[in-house]
């Protein structure tokens, strides 16, 4: 089996699907069950969304449903099941980037109900702007600099392992049906919490330690594929935010609270306070990937102008199958014709040109900008890591910034401006990171490039026409926002009360500026420390965006993904000392490792998004609940330390076992 691109590789690479082969890949069943998933997936991960504040990543699972349902026909492929994959991760990151952002107006009082085609066209063209945007982005983030993208690698993973069987096939069901049991006992049967965590008072109740950890095999899993480099950053990005920045802020407002616990008090300043200082590194940080991608990124697009013009002088043959991305004069045509249908909605709900001209300019330059940092940071961290919300607030901060000072924008219609700019970027940027995803999943397997490209349009604009729909249904069932006597049990809707908040912040007052600009520089200060890393010559560097997003999640994400990447050293460094004795055996070591971390997060995915559907049909996030919320952590964090060793030991040479 080729092995995956590591970060930073310029050698030759072999697919699974060798470039000349030609293999069915858009097929009518392909599509049809695509487009399927598509709707299911946007659907159940819009209700996850608005009611627990989180999406599940839908391309492994969609990968593990597709092989089973095609083999159900005489004949299929594995580039029909990346097909199948490609087009129903659509729906899962176009949900994401929707909830996040238009039930906003709904709290804003702006919007009564989800009208059918201003969210259709806001979600369709922003999701069609962040497929269009990462053509060229394509050679800049995986063919010429390639990144880990841990998930689309485990869903490559996934894909080969079923079309080839035998050992490897075993290896990730034997992985996925632990994670799996694991996740359903967990989140389902509620045998134990989802978080281990431990925080008090210190130096006299003046200040306060936190630590925690989600208890997640699929979070240990992307820590093992994405190495010890950069599961140390986002680490320490955790650790910049709550073991200093804080505890700094408790002491300055004189300590915990009287009756509240300190690890609540914690996760109050990092929700009110200092994620603000990841929203200010990631703004820095994506900045500074632009500039250090422009080459490659202006590159990807006079590459993809030359094949265009080799295309149309019958030398088509002169470009390998594997690497043939949409024309790019289809890629610039499609994004005119999608951002003037979005400037005329802006001037139809705003009643002003100039200033609705000016939300579709900053509309298309912070959807590019965006799209190329969601496509970093997924192939940094993984989807499931990505924080769109993040890349939202930092787009509305500066829309509201330029709205207030250049068209005199305020008060609540403002704000509401600001989230129709937000929510066409998230769009962009959830589906840009998504495609990049896919993408990477499809150069590891040999799928054609292109035609992933059009399948993830098709599913853009399949989920987008249900998305009004189904939050209409969600908002009449049971409410959005703070619970009325209405709605006694409203789905609270976390992102998007956190947009409506923000920008009603700038017009109106409130944000924690200075922990923005303090978090532009620590960004700045991390990229000196990579330049410096970099004249080294060491091979340790500081990617300013896996600190952000370190700083920016929860500290109990970050843990388990630096548990998976010491793992992963450790494996790696065992498998260098015998280096010289078998190579074939070490490689089937490597990717053993590979295989067991693609099972642990295939299987906790699917749980998820099978759990949904009591959730929905219930009302209920504790339907199958067994002790409820007051269950300990204990046995699960026993169970995942058993899971952590076997991954360990299974990865390891067998005289490193003992």
């Amino acid at each position: 089996m080729p092995k995956p691109e590591q970060a930073g590789q310029s050698k030759p690479f072999t697919p699974f699907v060798p470039a000349s082969t030609n293999l069915p890949e858009i097929t009518v069943k392909a599509v049809v069950l695509g487009t399927l998933l598509a709707v299911v997936l946007a659907g159940a991960n819009a209700y996850l969304g608005l009611f627990a504040g989180m999406t599940v990543s839908a391309s492994i699972p969609a990968a593990v449903i597709s092989m089973g349902v095609l083999k159900l026909f005489p004949q299929s492929n594995i580039l029909e099941n990346n097909i199948v994959q490609t087009c129903a991760s659509a729906g899962e990151a176009l949900a994401a980037g929707v909830i996040f952002t238009l039930p906003a107006l709904v709290l804003l009082g702006t919007w009564a109900h989800f009208n059918f085609l201003q969210t259709t066209l806001i979600a369709g063209f922003g999701g069609i702007l962040g497929v269009l945007f990462t053509v060229p982005l394509r050679r800049a983030l995986i063919v010429e600099n390639p990144l880990q993208f841990p998930e689309g690698v485990a869903c490559a993973e996934v894909l080969e392992s079923g079309e080839r069987g035998g050992m490897g096939l075993k290896l990730v069901a034997g992985a996925a049906l632990v994670s799996a049991l694991f996740k359903l006992a967990q989140t389902g049967l509620q045998l134990w919490n989802e978080t281990a965590e431990w925080a008090a008072g210190v130096a006299g109740g003046k200040s306060l330690f936190y630590i925690g950890g989600d208890l997640s095999p699929a979070l240990v899993a992307v820590g093992y594929i994405v190495g010890l480099n950069i599961a140390v950053l986002v680490f320490l990005g955790g650790v910049l935010n709550f073991w200093v920045a804080i505890p700094i802020l408790a002491w300055l407002h004189g300590g915990i609270p009287a009756g509240q616990s300190a690890s609540g008090y914690a996760l109050s300043l990092w929700s009110r306070q200092t994620r603000y200082l990841g929203v200010g590194a990631m703004v820095v940080g994506g900045l500074w990937a632009l500039v250090r991608m422009r080459g490659s990124v202006i590159g990807g697009i006079r590459s993809g102008l030359e094949a265009y013009r080799r295309q149309r002088a019958a030398a088509a043959g002169s470009i390998e199958r594997t690497e043939r991305d949409m024309p790019m004069q289809w890629v610039l045509a499609a994004l005119a014709a999608s951002i003037v249908p979005l400037f005329l909605l802006y001037r139809f709900l705003v009643g002003h040109t100039g200033m609705s001209l000016g939300m579709a300019v900053i509309m298309t330059v912070f959807g590019f900008l965006f799209s190329a940092v969601s496509g970093y940071m997924t192939g940094l961290v993984g989807s499931s890591n990505n924080p769109i919300s993040g890349v939202t607030i930092a787009t509305m901060l500066f829309a509201s910034l330029l709205l207030l000072g250049v068209f005199g924008a305020t008060g609540v219609s403002g704000a509401a401006a600001a989230i129709l700019i937000g929510a066409v970027v998230a769009c962009a940027a959830a589906i840009a990171g998504d495609n990049l995803h896919d993408l990477k999943t499809g150069r590891i397997v040999g799928a054609t490039p292109w035609k992933q490209q059009v399948m993830l349009i098709v599913g853009v604009c399949v989920s987008a026409f249900v998305m009004a729909p189904i939050l209409d249904l969600l908002l009449a069932a049971y409410g959005i926002g703070p619970a009325t006597a209405a709605h006694p049990n409203s789905l609270t809707a976390p992102q998007a009360t956190l947009m409506a908040a923000v920008a009603k912040g700038v017009f109106e007052g409130g944000l924690p500026w200075g922990m923005v600009f303090i978090g532009m520089g620590l960004a700045a200060a991390i990229i000196a420390l990579d330049m410096a890393l970099e004249k080294r010559g060491c091979e340790f560097r500081a990617p300013v965006l896996a600190v952000a997003v370190g700083i920016y999640l929860p500290l109990e994400l970050s843990t388990p993904i630096i548990v998976g990447g010491v793992v992963a050293h450790l494996a790696r460094r065992a498998l260098g000392k015998r280096s010289a004795g078998a190579p074939s055996a070490e490689k089937d070591l490597e990717q053993r490792g590979m295989l067991l971390s693609s099972g642990l997060i295939a299987g906790e995915a699917l749980v998820g998004i099978l759990l949904a559907i009591p959730i929905v049909l219930s009302g209920r996030s504790d339907v199958l609940a067994i002790f409820g919320r007051h269950a300990s952590a204990v046995p699960g964090l026993a169970i995942l330390a058993l899971i952590v060793l076997g991954l360990h030991r299974l990865a390891s040479p067998p005289k490193s076992r003992a």
